[in-house]
C-alpha cells in the first residue's frame, strides 16, 4: 500500500532502499523555510541496523501489509523465545533480539501478538500493561509526601522502575509496556 510521507506512524513497516524497516519515531516538522517534512526513525527488521529519513509530504513510500496472530510465551532457551499458536498448536522461535529489552516483560503463559511478513515473524506487540510483584524497593521515609517524589524499584525479571513511596516489598504493581513505567498498584 503507497502512503504519503506525513502519514507514517509509529509502528508502521516501510519498504525503503530494498529491505523492511519499523518506525520507531516519528515527528512532523514544519520549517520556517521550505515545505513540511516528516523526520523518522527505522529499525531495520533484518538487524539492528537504524537509519534516520526526511520524508516530505508528497513523498510516496510503500507500507507493507504486516498479519498478526496471538500467541502464548512458553519459555527461553539461550536466544531463542518460544512461542505457541494456540489455535493450530504450532510453535515458532524468536530471536531475542527482536523484542530488545522488553524480554524483561515476557511471563509464563503471557499472550502477545506476533506480527508476520509472509509467514516470517519481524515484530512482538505486548499487551498495554502488565501486573509485576515488587522484590526490593526502599521503605517510604515519614513526612514525605506521596507527590513530592519517587523511588528505584526492582521488580520479578529484573526490571527496575520508578515507584511512589507508598509501594512496599511483595506488592503488585501495574506496567506500562511501552515505556517501562509505573501505572498504579494493582488490587
Amino acid at each position: 500500500m503507497k502512503i504519503n510521507g506525513n502519514q507514517i506512524k509509529i509502528g508502521n513497516v516501510l519498504e525503503h532502499k530494498g529491505s523492511l524497516w519499523v518506525v520507531t519515531k516519528a515527528q512532523a516538522v514544519k520549517p520556517g523555510k521550505g515545505g513540511a517534512f516528516n523526520q523518522v526513525e527505522l529499525k531495520s527488521i533484518m538487524d539492528t541496523t537504524k537509519l534516520n529519513e526526511r520524508f516530505r509530504a508528497d513523498e510516496i513510500v510503500e507500507k507493507v501489509r504486516i498479519d498478526s496472530e496471538n500467541y502464548q510465551y512458553l519459555y527461553s532457551s539461550d536466544t531463542e523465545l518460544i512461542f505457541m499458536n494456540n489455535q493450530t498448536y504450532e510453535q515458532i522461535s524468536l530471536d531475542e533480539k527482536l523484542i530488545e529489552e522488553k524480554k524483561l516483560l515476557l511471563k509464563e503463559g503471557m499472550i502477545v501478538q506476533i506480527e508476520l511478513y509472509d509467514g516470517k515473524p519481524v515484530g512482538v506487540i505486548f499487551p498495554e500493561t502488565v501486573v509485576l510483584k515488587v522484590i526490593n524497593t526502599e521503605p517510604a521515609i515519614k513526612r514525605q509526601t506521596a507527590s513530592s517524589s519517587s523511588k528505584p524499584a526492582i521488580l520479578e525479571n529484573n526490571i527496575r522502575v520508578m515507584v511512589p513511596p507508598f509501594i512496599n516489598n511483595d506488592e503488585t504493581v501495574i506496567i506500562d509496556t511501552n515505556d517501562l513505567s509505573y501505572i498504579k498498584r494493582a488490587d
